[in-house]
């Protein structure tokens, strides 16, 4: 998953850094990368309220999400639903994003060029949404969102102040769920980390409302 490719805009209208989201944040249609519409069977759009307090962003659909049309719900997708219910987090309550939408080939990691095409759909969904807490679940999204080099696994559970979508956004560092299946000793820190996530946003409890429970806390 550390290939590098070419991606070149493949005849959309759109510049790279717009993006005409529908109000449900979802994006129509897009053919910017050649690569991932070739690759993609769908475009695979965040999930999860339009007005959430807490957004938690991925690299990348992978196989099963493309097939299924939803960001995490693959075996790190189990992890994540886990560790959201321990911390009093209903997956229902909460927004789930990817940095690209379209599922990459043979599961590599998004070129450069794949990220800046994307950019201003997920600027776009983050600006509409505006969440009290983003969570980047991985090196390729924190690296995206804050546009430096991150050593995850000693980052994560660290809060940073970033200007993302012209704005201001507080961004939660977190490994990817994923990581907890490869190296177990992980697993405690990563629940932790979406414990915190809960206990920033004041979304933790499992009740629906988006951003109407902002007044509770």
């Amino acid at each position: 998953m550390t290939e590098n490719g070419d991606a070149i805009d493949g005849g959309s209208d759109e510049a790279p850094n717009e993006s005409a989201l529908d109000e449900k944040l979802r994006v129509p249609s897009c053919e910017r990368c050649p690569a991932l519409v070739e690759s993609r069977s769908r475009i695979v759009d965040g999930v999860g309220p339009t007005d959430a307090d807490l957004l938690f962003v991925g690299e990348g659909p992978g196989a099963r999400e493309d097939e299924e049309g939803e960001p995490f719900v693959g075996r790190s997708g189990d992890v994540l639903d886990e560790a959201l219910r321990d911390a009093g987090l209903a997956r229902a309550d909460v927004r789930i994003t990817n940095c690209v939408r379209c599922r990459p080939p043979d599961n590599r990691d998004p070129t450069t060029e794949e990220l800046a095409n994307c950019r201003g759909h997920l600027d776009a969904e983050i600006d509409r949404l505006a969440p009290d807490l983003i969570v980047t679940l991985g090196k390729v999204p924190s690296e995206h969102l804050l546009d430096r080099s991150v050593a995850i696994t000693s980052e994560s559970g660290e809060v940073v102040d970033a200007r993302i979508a012209g704005a201001s956004r507080r961004v939660l560092l977190s490994v990817h769920p994923a990581a907890t299946l490869y190296d177990r000793s992980q697993r405690d820190g990563f629940f932790e980390t979406i414990a915190r996530a809960g206990e920033l946003s004041g979304a933790a409890g499992g009740e629906s409302g988006g951003q109407s429970r902002l007044g509770e806390f």
